[in-house]
C-alpha cells in the first residue's frame, strides 16, 4: 500500500484523494484553508448562505458529474432536459431571444434556434452558421491554432462586431473567462465543437441547488472519512523535499505555521477525522512532516511551482513557463429585492455590463414570511472583468442596479434590499493564445511526483470539469510512475472512478 500525499483539496486534490484511496493507496489531504472545496465555496452572510461565485457545468462534464456521483450529489443539482437560455438585450424596449435546442442529432439540434435569433440579421445567423461548422473542422491540439484570438479568426470568416458579441461572446466569455475576441482559438473551438456542435444534448446547462460549500467540500469529506483518509484542514505545506541524491523514492512534505483565522470561521479549531484538532485556538499550526511515497501538488500554478524540489528538474525548469500563464478576474454581483424581478433560475445578457443572473433564492435559504419567499436573491455573474473587479461596491451599485432595472421592468420599481460583491481576482489561468504550450502533464519527470489542477494539461479550459479531469490524470500518473503492479482500472481511464469519456 503506498503512502500517498495530496497537496491542496480543491476539485482537483479531491477527486485524486478519492481515486487512490478507492485503488488502495494511503492517502493523507493537507489544505492550508479551513474547508475543502478549493475555489468553490459558501459562506454566511446576515442570514444568507452565499457561494463565492456561481458555478455551472454542462451535460457534456462527464469528469465532473462522476465525481458528483461518487459524492452521492447527483440529486442536489439540476442538469436541463434540453439547452434552454433566455438571452436579454436591454434598449428603449428589452428585446428577449431564446435559444432552445431541439432533438436532431448534433450539430442540427442547435440549427433552428440559431435560424430563429433575433437579435442578429438573417445574413449575420448564416455567415454564423458557416463559420461554427468551420470551427468544427479544427484541431484544438494544433499548435498553429493555440496561438491564434479567436476574435482574428472569427472576423476572417464574416462574423460581425455584433455577432461576436451578441452570439459568441455569450458561450465564450463565461468558458474561458476573457474577452472573447482575446480568447485562445484552440479552447474556444473545445468549447463550441464539445458542447455545441456535438451530442445534441451536450450542452445542457447544470446548477447546483444547494450551496457550493455543501456539493463539494462537506460532501468530500465525509466520503474521505468513511474512506479512511487521513485530512488534514489550516495545514499548509512550505517544502517537498526528496533523498539527497534525487534518486531514492520518497519524499518529506513539510508543513508550515500558518496563522489565520480560526478553522471553522466561529472562533474554534477545526476537527480533523481522527478527532484531533488541525490547529490551536488561534488558528496557527505547528511544523511538522510526513513522509510519503508520492506526492500529488493540487495547487495554483504560482504555489506549486514554489513546492517543486530541484530533483525534479525538467519540472522546476518548466516551472518558470508556468508564471506565463497569468490570471483572470471574475466578478460576482449579489442583490436582494424585496419582490421577485425575474422569473427563469437563470439568463444571459448582451449590450449590458450584465453577463448572466441567476436566481439563489432558493439555496441562499433566503427567510420566508408566513410561508412566503419575501423577496428575490440574484447573483450576477461577470467574467473577464479586468476593468470592474477593483471597483468599490457603491460605484458598482450604481452600476448593475440601473443595468438589472433595463432587463427586467420588475427590478425597475422593486427595492434593494442588499447589495454586495464578491470578488475573484485570480479565477481561472488566462486562457489566451499561447497558453496551452505552457500548461504542463500530470507527469514531472520524478517518480512518483505528479500535478494536479484545472491549470494543467487536460485538453480543457480551466473549469470544474478541467479541475477534475486533471486530479485523475494525476492519479493515473502517480500510480504508473511508482510502479503499482495492482489492476488498476479504477484510474488507468477517467471513466474507471468517474465516467467520464475522454
Amino acid at each position: 500500500m503506498s503512502r500517498v500525499v495530496v497537496v491542496g483539496g480543491g476539485l482537483a486534490g479531491i477527486t485524486a484523494a478519492i481515486a487512490l484511496r478507492e485503488v488502495g493507496a494511503e492517502v493523507t489531504l493537507l489544505e492550508a484553508r479551513p474547508r475543502l472545496g478549493g475555489a468553490t465555496c459558501s459562506f454566511s452572510r446576515d442570514g444568507l448562505v452565499v457561494d463565492n461565485g456561481q458555478h455551472v457545468f454542462l451535460r457534456c462534464c462527464t469528469a465532473y458529474r462522476g465525481l458528483l456521483g461518487r459524492l452521492g450529489m447527483t440529486g442536489s443539482v439540476v442538469l436541463q432536459d434540453r439547452f434552454d437560455v433566455t438571452v436579454l438585450r436591454p434598449g428603449p424596449q428589452t428585446r428577449q431571444a431564446r435559444l432552445r435546442r431541439n432533438s436532431l442529432p448534433g450539430p442540427l439540434h442547435m440549427g433552428a434556434a440559431l435560424a430563429a435569433y433575433p437579435l442578429l440579421s438573417a445574413s449575420e445567423r448564416l455567415m454564423a452558421g458557416r463559420a461554427a461548422l468551420a470551427m468544427k473542422r479544427l484541431d484544438p491540439a494544433s499548435p498553429a491554432v493555440d496561438q491564434l484570438r479567436l476574435g482574428d479568426w472569427l472576423a476572417a470568416r464574416g462574423q460581425s462586431e455584433r455577432a461576436r458579441r451578441a452570439l459568441w461572446d455569450l458561450f465564450t466569455v463565461s468558458a474561458l473567462n476573457i474577452a472573447g475576441d482575446d480568447a485562445n482559438l484552440a479552447l474556444a473551438a473545445t468549447v463550441v465543437k464539445t458542447a455545441l456542435l456535438g451530442k445534441r444534448d451536450a450542452a445542457d446547462i447544470g446548477v447546483p441547488a444547494v450551496p457550493l460549500g455543501d456539493l463539494h467540500g462537506h460532501a468530500a469529506m465525509e466520503l474521505l472519512r468513511r474512506q479512511g483518509a487521513d485530512v488534514r484542514l489550516n495545514a499548509k505545506v512550505a517544502a517537498i523535499e526528496t533523498g539527497q541524491d534525487g534518486q531514492s523514492r520518497g519524499f518529506t512534505v513539510r508543513l508550515g505555521r500558518h496563522a489565520g483565522p480560526a478553522p471553522d470561521g466561529n472562533g474554534a479549531p477545526a476537527t480533523l477525522l481522527n478527532g484531533s484538532t488541525s490547529g490551536s485556538a488561534n488558528g496557527a499550526l505547528a511544523t511538522g512532516a510526513i513522509e510519503a511515497d508520492g506526492v500529488i501538488i493540487a495547487v495554483p500554478p504560482e504555489q506549486a511551482a514554489r513546492l517543486i524540489p530541484p530533483a525534479a528538474s525538467a519540472a522546476a525548469k518548466a516551472a518558470r513557463s508556468w508564471r506565463g500563464l497569468g490570471s483572470s478576474p471574475i466578478l460576482n454581483v449579489h442583490v436582494v429585492y424585496d419582490r421577485k424581478v425575474m422569473s427563469p433560475p437563470f439568463v444571459a445578457a448582451t449590450g449590458s455590463p450584465v453577463q448572466w443572473v441567476f436566481d439563489r433564492t432558493a439555496q441562499s435559504g433566503l427567510a420566508r414570511d408566513h410561508g412566503r419567499v419575501a423577496g428575490q436573491y440574484i447573483a450576477v455573474s461577470v467574467s473577464a472583468a479586468d476593468e470592474m473587479v477593483d471597483l468599490p461596491a457603491a460605484r458598482l451599485r450604481e452600476i448593475f442596479v440601473p443595468a438589472l432595472g433595463e432587463l427586467f421592468p420588475a427590478a425597475a420599481v422593486a427595492r434593494v434590499t442588499d447589495f454586495f460583491v464578491t470578488r475573484e481576482r485570480r479565477a481561472t489561468f488566462r486562457q489566451e493564445p499561447g497558453c496551452e504550450r505552457l500548461r504542463p502533464p500530470a507527469a514531472t519527470g520524478l517518480p512518483g511526483l505528479a500535478l494536479a489542477g484545472a491549470w494543467t494539461n487536460t485538453g480543457w479550459p480551466d473549469t470544474m470539469e478541467g479541475a477534475v479531469r486533471s486530479g485523475l490524470n494525476a492519479a493515473r500518473e502517480l500510480r504508473r510512475s511508482l510502479g503499482a503492479t495492482a489492476r488498476m482500472t479504477a484510474v488507468s481511464h477517467p471513466a474507471g472512478v468517474f465516467g467520464a469519456d475522454a
